[in-house]
């Protein structure tokens, strides 16, 4: 699977921050039900990589994988834990050097198009616009489209339900990422049903 057949998989990647591991399995169990695949566990907590270790073993019906990875060790340790793909804020040449090794599809977050310019000399012709609505959101990457129309994002950051669509209707978006499916309330509370419908909802954007 390469970075194109990745972002093809769902409309919606959702953005998940794990806080507690034993409610992992069961969230990506409720996501794939809503039939939302791949499933992108930050490293924003301790339990992340554990997280992606217990999803990979238990539910094989998702593509699960890694965000907010800043370093090569960060990256080698997801690998190790199961860690699918791999997606990042920004983009080193430690880190594009380290990316290419692992073998793993892995989006480099640009907010620029210098940035988009440079992760497309690195090989990188799948990126992250992050942070999207901060950066200049739908309007950015319709500008962008004519200067770079060899390039493919997952815009990440202020997006939600009211807004995908709007990114989704862009010849240059293949996803979007976003954290609404997966409020943090409904998830303490286990609450699966309600974040298998936010699934569903999200999946229904790519069937319009």
């Amino acid at each position: 699977m390469n970075a194109l057949e990745l972002i093809e998989l769902s409309p919606v990647m959702p953005v998940i921050v794990v806080r507690d591991p034993d409610t992992a399995v069961d969230l990506a169990r409720a996501l794939v039900a809503g039939g939302v695949r791949t499933l992108e566990i930050t490293l924003r907590s301790a339990a992340a990589l554990d997280a992606i270790a217990a999803i990979g073993a238990q539910v094989p019906e998702a593509v699960v994988g890694v965000g907010t990875v800043r370093t090569p060790q960060q990256l080698d340790a997801a690998v190790r834990a199961g860690a699918r793909f791999g997606i990042s804020p920004g983009l080193t040449e430690d880190l594009a050097r380290a990316a290419h090794a692992s073998g793993i599809p892995f989006l480099p977050g640009v907010s620029t198009a210098s940035e988009a310019m440079r992760a497309a000399e690195l090989g990188f012709l799948v990126q992250k616009l992050f942070p999207a609505e901060a950066v200049g959101g739908a309007a950015l990457l319709k500008a962008w489209h004519g200067p770079l129309p060899d390039l493919i994002f997952c815009p990440t950051g202020g997006i939600h339900a009211g807004n995908a669509a709007q990114y989704l209707a862009l010849p240059n978006v293949g996803c979007v990422g976003g954290s609404w499916l997966t409020p943090a309330a409904a998830v303490e509370a286990r609450q699966w049903d309600a974040i298998t419908a936010l699934a569903r909802e999200a999946h229904a954007l790519g069937n319009p």
